[in-house]
């Protein structure tokens, strides 16, 4: 696929996914892993592809917007834009992944941006009640909202994914051997980040215990994911049984 019509794709792509048209199907499309695998097949090379998703993944795994929905960074936008460009002049995961992190930042802005021209449309659908005009409502809460976000998010991802391309290929090729390690460095530190995010957001006490023996099982024990997974859901199933089986005593 050429850089232009990448372009377009990805432009799109951000503006669908950041819609919220169903909060469980948005919340999946803004995925990094998801957005890999949807650069993955419009580029062909999917391995690349979910190798950086699955690294900014593990990034955001602690960014949460339930504390009034405000997230400190868009994975969105960062997937969007570090995924395609990385794939296409053939980055490293960890430098793809250090990349990413600004235009997550960016894209917390963009979607300030956006809400604030909400404003315009709430407005807009009051006065359509007091006309009983259920259609302009609907039109004012879905479709001039919808617009508003095509025109505001669509052209960052669209000339960031065209005109990057080339400029980082250039980039990357006067950049010194220190900086690119040192960007593959900060690349590397970052998923940890995300873990370490996550367990202060999830982690209680009670629970370290398990998080040990999870992590020993797969050091020491040498079992992968998926068996450590399946354990794990056994002995969740099995404590929840016993708890509500000294409930009912």
């Amino acid at each position: 696929m050429s850089v232009l019509m990448l372009a377009v794709c990805m432009g799109f792509y951000y503006w669908f996914c950041r819609l919220r048209f169903g909060y469980t199907f948005s919340s999946m499309l803004l995925q990094p892993v998801v957005i890999g695998v949807f650069v993955g097949l419009l580029t062909g090379n999917m391995p690349l592809a979910m190798k950086i998703g699955a690294g900014l993944q593990l990034v955001y795994l602690g960014v949460t917007s339930t504390p009034g929905g405000n997230v400190p960074s868009d994975p969105a936008l960062a997937g969007c834009i570090a995924i395609p460009l990385g794939v296409m002049s053939n980055m490293t995961p960890e430098v793809a992944i250090a990349l990413a992190i600004p235009f997550g930042v960016i894209g917390v802005f963009v979607d300030q941006l956006r809400r604030s021209t909400n404003a315009v449309w709430v407005h807009m659908a009051d006065r359509y009640a007091e006309k009983a005009d259920t259609k302009g409502i609907l039109r004012a809460a879905f479709l001039y909202p919808a617009i508003a976000g095509l025109v505001i998010r669509f052209p960052i991802v669209f000339a960031i994914d065209f005109f990057g391309v080339t400029a980082v290929e250039k980039l990357i090729a006067v950049l010194p051997q220190w900086l690119m390690h040192s960007f593959e460095i900060m690349g590397g530190i970052l998923p940890a980040l995300g873990f370490a995010i996550t367990l202060s957001v999830i982690g209680k006490k009670s629970l370290i215990p398990f998080f040990i023996t999870g992590f020993f099982a797969v050091m020491y024990l040498k079992l992968d994911t998926m068996a450590v997974a399946i354990f794990a859901t056994c002995v969740a199933l099995l404590l929840g049984l016993f708890q509500i089986k000294e409930e009912a005593i």
